[in-house]
This record gives structure tokens, sequence and C-alpha cells, in this order.
């Protein structure tokens, strides 16, 4: 028989912070997001497991007056006032190239480098699970921190591909806006699915 690790168990505060009382922010206050601490955000961010520790995805902050005026036209426009108003705004994109770093993150398996370079399909499969995966886990470093996110799917990721990755190695997946929130949330919590709708059981 094998004997079972403890592991620890969050308390009530920090279920709090990243599930219960977690709300998407739509505007935010002046307050600044200084540069250690959204470093701090993929500090703890990048722990988080990924399939064969291979982490493709890759964090661009955005929080100039001129990174905003590059950004800002390929968003939707309802999002970017949003945007406008964050101290720092995250593109999540996944790397295509993330096999070239194979050796260092995955050195059991170094010849996975060559495997993936010789097959895009499987590179893709990679970053298509992984990077979304890994962006859920940055929202919750974000609020771990403190912080609000508000995580955005309408934005044109070819055209910000094309301003921000000329190279055609990134292709963004999420717009996260990142900041202290300007005052309540805006509107009541929106019901949750219930136990008997969505777990089965075998």
């Amino acid at each position: 028989m094998t004997t079972s690790v403890p592991l620890p168990r969050v308390g009530d505060e920090a279920r709090a912070a990243l599930f219960t009382d977690a709300r998407t922010t739509y505007s935010f206050a002046d307050t600044a997001v200084d540069d250690a601490t959204l470093t701090d955000i993929w500090e703890l961010a990048r722990w988080a497991p990924t399939a064969a520790n291979l982490q493709p995805l890759r964090v661009l902050y955005v929080r100039t007056p001129e990174g905003k005026a590059r950004l800002l036209p390929h968003l939707d426009e309802p999002n970017r006032p949003k945007s406008a108003s964050a101290p720092a705004v995250a593109v999540l994109a996944v790397d295509n190239r993330f096999h070239e770093h194979i050796p260092r993150i995955l050195p059991i398996r170094p010849q996975l480098k060559e495997h993936f370079a010789d097959n895009p399909a499987q590179r893709d499969a990679i970053t298509s699970f992984n990077g979304p995966l890994q962006a859920g886990y940055f929202i919750l470093a974000v609020r771990a921190l403190g912080l609000a996110a508000g995580p955005m799917g309408g934005f044109d990721a070819a055209g910000i591909d094309k301003e921000f990755f000329p190279d055609g190695d990134r292709h963004s997946v999420l717009v996260v806006n990142i900041g202290h929130p300007a005052g309540p949330p805006e509107f009541d919590r929106l019901p949750r699915l219930a136990h008997e709708d969505v777990v089965t059981w075998a």
C-alpha cells in the first residue's frame, strides 16, 4: 500500500480572492501597477504545470501611452475604454518556436526539440491546449497578487500579431487588463451552474 502525500489546503481568504469573490473588472482606478508587481505575476504563474513542461505562453505588457496607441485600434470598439483605463494590459500569446527551449526546460528529453521542429501540427496541438491553460494560470496569479483582471477575447489577433510580433513566431490568444477596480462591480454577480447541472459520476 502506498502512503499518500498531504498537500496544503488554501484558506477561505485565498479561495475568495481566486474564485468565489473574483469578478471581471471593466474600469480601473488610476493607481499604478509597478514593473516589479507585473514581474511577480509571471514569477507565480510560471510554476503551474504544462504538458511535458513545454510552457508555450509568452506575455507582452502594454503600459505606456505609445504602447496603448498601438494596441487599442486592434481591440473591438466596446473593449477599447476598458484597456485604455487599465494601468497595464497583458497580451498573452503562444510561441510557435517553444521547442527551441526544450534542452533547457526538459533536459531529460532534449531530442524532442528536433521532433517538434519537424512536426508543426504537433507544435500547434501543444500551443492550442497549453497556451489557454497557462492563460488561466496567469489570471489566477493576477488575482493572487491583489489585482483585478479583465480578460477579453474581442480583438483582432492577426492585427496585434502584425503590430507587436512581426517575426510571425507568436500568436495572440487573450488580452488581460490589469489594475485596481474603479469602485465596486457594475452589476450583481451572475448565477453559476449548480452541481447537478454539471457533474456526473461513473
